[in-house]
């Protein structure tokens, strides 16, 4: 009992000490503040920079492969149109054909969708806005994983038969049928009456690069099946025979559509495992290729590695940024230990005073070390502090996803206090080997 009496005795000298140079103590924590805030906003600008990341991955769908076309475009009109024709003579571009062949075919394809994109004028009582249509089929849903707020998917028999039927984004549904329930509902999308018969749950992801991964921004979409797209909206496939591919006089929408001769604007092929992905990319396009007659009018990206590749990305550069902190902890240690150094030479008297009435060397290892770990500690406490409320401001105003974790606090805690120890270690043990007449005769 005696024992930690002496010690506690040690460590209330120490608190009087820190209590009795307030500014000198505070500057001494500020190294060990701002590194413990730089460590916590740092991991969680990492921490939040992940989470988009595996959300994209899940936006993108599991085990997808994306299959787009490569659409010729000449910049002048001397001699590239010619290169255009001679495409289009020799490859069909990216036709139903096409899914109905991978489908059939290769035996590692879980389901498909073809899609096909563009931009419309939606009109409903008066209102006007611009959106995206988007033909799909239905399983279109199941593989990106959208699921309904309510109302129902369009099924095979919308498909096969190409009814004027929707699903509708969010958004579409609060600026069109903000005071009814939608479904049920008509809504006028180009010179189409679209029966509304589902509407998608919000989804209030920031994805970025949605273009080069195959993401879209599903709350501005209205969906239709794909044999709707053709039927009533757009069929490239019949421009090219009809109007272009004969000689006859081109129109400006068939002049468009000579460029791009696809009658998709994506495949989008799920395997059953990520295992079979490769080589089911292999596949495709071989058979795509002969298909195309040798035309390499196409080009397939797997999303999920893309998204992968791009977290290792930040992965590194969030070790690059946690060791730029790491530093900053580092200086701050080197500060405390600089200043419990300058703290032994300026209390030399008091030093020798204490060890001539029958302190210990370990009460004064004890006493200058509990300076230095208290002075970690409470700079440790105020840093976490601080990089809470930086994290948060960081959210609020840059608009980037901030995660604190509680693993991040422990961790930076539990790293001022070791530097506390560390860097107070020296300059305790030196102050505790000095000769008492010395300190005594020291002026």
């Amino acid at each position: 009992m005696d024992f930690f009496k002496r010690y506690i005795h040690d460590i209330h000298i120490a608190i009087e000490s820190i209590l009795a140079n307030k500014l000198r103590s505070a500057l001494t924590a500020l190294g060990i503040i701002f590194g413990v805030a730089a460590v916590i906003s740092m991991m969680a600008i990492g921490n939040g920079a992940q989470q988009e990341i595996l959300e994209q991955i899940k936006m993108v769908g599991v085990n997808n492969i994306i299959v787009t076309p490569v659409i010729p475009h000449s910049d002048d009109d001397s001699g590239s149109d010619s290169d255009i024709e001679e495409a289009g003579k020799f490859s069909r571009g990216l036709t139903l054909a096409d899914t109905e062949a991978i489908l059939q075919v290769i035996e590692s394809v879980k389901m498909l969708s073809p899609e096909i994109s563009i931009n419309v004028n939606v009109v409903q009582s008066g209102i006007r806005e611009q959106a995206k249509l988007i033909g799909i089929s239905k399983e279109y849903f199941q593989m990106y994983d959208l699921p309904l707020s309510y109302g129902v998917f369009f099924d095979e028999h919308n498909e096969e038969n190409g009814h004027a039927v929707c699903v509708i984004g969010a958004n579409i549904r609060s600026r069109f049928f903000s005071q009814v329930d939608p479904i049920g509902q008509y809504i006028k999308v180009g010179d189409v009456w679209l029966k509304v018969i589902g509407v998608l749950e919000r989804n209030n992801i920031t994805v970025t690069g949605h273009a080069q991964t195959g993401v879209n921004v599903i709350n501005d979409n209205v969906y239709i099946p794909t044999k709707t797209m053709l039927l009533r909206f757009r069929n490239r496939a019949l421009v090219n025979q009809g109007s272009v591919g004969r000689g006859a006089v081109a129109s400006t929408i068939a002049s468009e559509s000579v460029r791009n001769y696809h009658q998709l604007d994506r495949i989008i092929v799920q395997v059953h495992e990520s295992e079979q992905i490769n080589s089911t990319v292999d596949v495709i396009s071989r058979m795509l290729l002969r298909r195309h007659s040798e035309v390499r009018d196409f080009e397939i990206t797997v999303p999920e590695l893309l998204l992968k590749q791009q977290q290792r990305t930040k992965e590194i550069f969030n070790i690059v940024l946690g060791a730029i902190a790491g530093i900053s902890l580092l200086v701050g240690g080197i500060g405390i230990m600089n200043i419990m150094f300058a703290s032994v030479m300026e209390r030399i008297k008091e030093i020798g005073t204490r060890m001539a009435i029958g302190a210990k060397k370990m009460d004064i290892i004890v006493q200058f070390l509990s300076e230095a770990v208290l002075i970690s500690v409470t700079g440790g406490l105020i840093g976490v502090l601080l990089g809470v409320v930086v994290s948060w401001l960081i959210t609020k105003l840059a608009d980037i996803l901030t995660i604190v974790s509680f693993t991040s606090i422990i961790v930076s805690f539990f790293v001022s206090a070791t530097i506390g120890i560390i860097f107070g270690y020296s300059p305790a043990k030196r102050a505790s080997e000095r000769d008492p007449i010395e300190s005594l005769r020291y002026e």
